[in-house]
């Protein structure tokens, strides 16, 4: 693992496989959510995401042979990563969407990238804002929006405070991955486990006092399922690959993944649910996909060269010597002499 993050990294063949791995298991939640929501509070389904994922990845820690720190600074850390990265936002998130749309939180979640490349540019030394991070961002927003629905955006006059709720989780994930870069040092399986083992611990009063799921009657086999489904794919596996690739490539590719769990939520739905793939959905995720080329780069740098090419051939061939020149440059018929090396 890299000891440090390069300046403007650029995402390898590994990372831009987890990225995309990432996005199909936080795509695959909403589907998991939607099913517990018919029997569970909105506060107990997030308990239970983060605890049984802190449960099943603390259990690991230790059948590696590994242990958690017991440095009080490092749990320290531990806790404001969980506030950041799944207590504000989940809170905000949840209460939003009672009074907005589910697609218009999507739209305004993947706001998170934006408030990234401002922050990381600000707050760090090597994640410094380039033109090809804002054009890719907004391009992808554009390419969100097209992908879930323009009619969305009608009510973007309706609910304001909400609005400006989800807005506020998409600038807590923006922090929390800023925040975490301090993890890089630290295995991924370990800071995934105490953050949320944190996490649980912080919500545990909030769903106490809010929730109050004693008084609900025992899920069913479904409910229990997805439970099961959100804990350990959609969030233990998930944060071990998240704190993996934040150690790697920064923050501000890191949070790219918000502009892709919608294109794994829809492409799980027409896979699993046998929903129906749409025009606007290709047009979106084209425009996703132009996105993340102009962050990465490397496909435009690839087709500048080969422009700079073709326009530079006259030129080399204008340059060709003359009969007159070769005439006086013709061989004398004695082999060059090979170069000699330079020491420096």
């Amino acid at each position: 693992m890299n000891a440090a993050v390069g300046k403007n990294t650029v995402m390898g063949r590994l990372e831009w496989a987890l990225l995309l791995a990432l996005a199909a298991l936080w795509g695959g939640s909403f589907f998991f959510a939607e099913v517990a929501l018919a029997e569970l509070r909105p506060f107990t389904i997030v308990l239970g995401r983060v605890g049984f994922a802190a449960i099943a990845l603390v259990v690991l820690v230790y059948l590696t042979g590994r242990r958690l720190p017991l440095d009080g600074r490092m749990w320290g850390a531990f806790f404001v990563m969980g506030g950041l990265n799944n207590l504000i936002p989940f809170s905000l998130t949840v209460w939003g969407q009672i009074e907005i749309a589910s697609g218009l939180a999507a739209i305004l979640n993947a706001t998170t990238p934006l408030f990234t490349v401002v922050l990381a540019h600000v707050l760090t030394a090597d994640e410094k804002i380039t033109a090809n991070r804002l054009i890719g961002t907004g391009l992808g927003l554009v390419g969100v929006a097209i992908m879930i629905g323009g009619e969305v955006l009608a009510g973007l006059g309706i609910g304001l405070i909400a609005q400006f709720a989800v807005l506020g989780a998409a600038l807590a994930y923006a922090f929390a991955g800023i925040y975490g870069r301090r993890f890089r040092e630290t295995p991924p399986l370990i800071t995934a486990a105490g953050q949320l083992t944190a996490s649980t611990l912080l919500l545990l009063p909030v769903v106490a006092m809010v929730d109050r799921p004693w008084t609900l009657p025992l899920p069913s086999l479904a409910t229990t399922g997805a439970i099961v489904g959100l804990a350990l794919p959609s969030t233990a596996l998930a944060y071990v690959i998240y704190f993996r690739i934040l150690a790697t490539a920064g923050a501000t590719n890191l949070l790219l993944v918000t502009l892709l769990i919608p294109v794994g939520a829809i492409l799980l739905g027409v896979g699993v649910l046998g929903e129906t793939l749409a025009p606007k959905h290709l047009a979106g995720m084209a425009l996703i996909a132009l996105g993340l080329a102009a962050i990465d780069g490397r496909l435009f740098a690839l087709l500048r060269g080969g422009v700079a090419s073709r326009s530079s051939a006259p030129g080399r061939a204008s340059r060709r010597p003359s009969c007159g020149t070769a005439a006086r440059h013709r061989p004398t018929g004695r082999s060059p002499s090979p170069a000699v090396p330079v020491r420096r």
